[in-house]
């Protein structure tokens, strides 16, 4: 597990985003009470930290916040969804006690399925907290679409249904927030299994295991290949590839230090020919990924 930043490097970087903001526009901040270790709502803490510090940025963000279980503890050792109505509030309401008067909840997510509980009662429980004013937004994540659907998009995670919900979710109207679009760093080329730390999160993940991560690096190859002759860096390209799927498409490529946050951005202005986007979409759909992209537990509550 890596250490968590200090404060005034991640509030660089969340600068670095929040600027490409023009008048009258937000720029997306994605995060979840459970990206943290301890605490587990770090990530959460950070976010309002920054705008406690920032105010002037307040204004320039659209908070989008997910919730997966309750808080790691003896009673969830196994970190299951709990999606009851009960479970819900409080974690809404413990979400508005760390942001406190910083900055409002914009959009809300479950982030996983529970099986325990049907979509439509999850969707009363937030229809319910958006009349109540708490919500503005109602969002959910490897599910299916309302305002918002969080899935991983990326050249290398571009399956079937990841294709159908992209599709149905243009013809309603529903924005996509695709995460991961640059394959948590593995696309760049700078993560092997010689360069991955040992102690690293994502070794828990098949798709990260060094007998997939050889075979994976065929499709690192290909990217590489085109991003030269485009002139553009491995992430810009797969940034915008995934723009590319749709105006209801928008990457959410994550970042630790300002150079990286102001290269993702530019790939905002990269235009693809059609020849390089045929060159591009032909190499994607050939490429069958080794390993599955979560931990065998979890992909349980996937793509539902």
């Amino acid at each position: 597990m890596s250490p968590p930043m200090e404060d005034e490097l991640a509030f660089a970087a969340i600068k670095a985003s929040l600027d490409h903001a023009g008048p009258g526009e937000k720029v997306l901040l994605n995060s979840a009470d459970y990206y943290g270790s301890d605490p587990q709502t770090a990530n959460v803490e950070l976010a309002s930290r920054f705008f406690e510090q920032n105010p002037d940025y307040v204004d320039k963000a659209l908070l989008c916040i997910k919730v997966s279980t309750p808080l790691r503890g003896a009673q969830n050792p196994q970190r299951q969804p709990d999606s009851s109505p009960e479970n819900i509030r409080k974690s809404v309401a413990n979400i508005q006690r760390i942001l406190g008067n910083h900055k409002s909840l914009d959009i809300f997510e479950p982030a996983r399925l529970d099986h325990n509980h049907t979509v439509e009662e999850v969707v009363t429980t937030l229809k319910q907290l958006q009349n109540e004013g708490i919500l503005k937004y109602i969002g959910l994540s490897e599910v299916a679409p309302i305002a918002t659907v969080e899935m991983e998009v990326s050249p290398w995670t571009y399956d079937e249904n990841i294709r159908e919900v992209i599709a149905a979710a243009g013809e309603l109207g529903v924005t996509v927030l695709a995460y991961s679009p640059i394959g948590r760093g593995f696309l760049t080329g700078n993560i092997t299994p010689e360069t991955l730390d040992a102690n690293s999160v994502m070794r828990r993940f098949p798709r990260f295991s060094d007998e997939a991560m050889v075979e994976n690096k065929k499709i690192v190859d290909i990217i590489s290949a085109l991003a030269q002759k485009k002139g553009i860096s491995n992430a810009q390209l797969c940034i915008a590839w995934v723009s590319s799927l749709g105006d209801h498409v928008v990457p959410l490529p994550g970042s630790t230090n300002v150079s990286r946050t102001v290269e993702n951005f530019a790939a905002n202005k990269i235009v693809f020919t059609p020849a390089e986007k045929k060159e591009i979409d032909q190499a994607v759909m050939s490429f069958q990924a080794v390993g599955d992209r979560y931990p065998t537990a979890h992909m349980a509550y996937l793509n539902q």
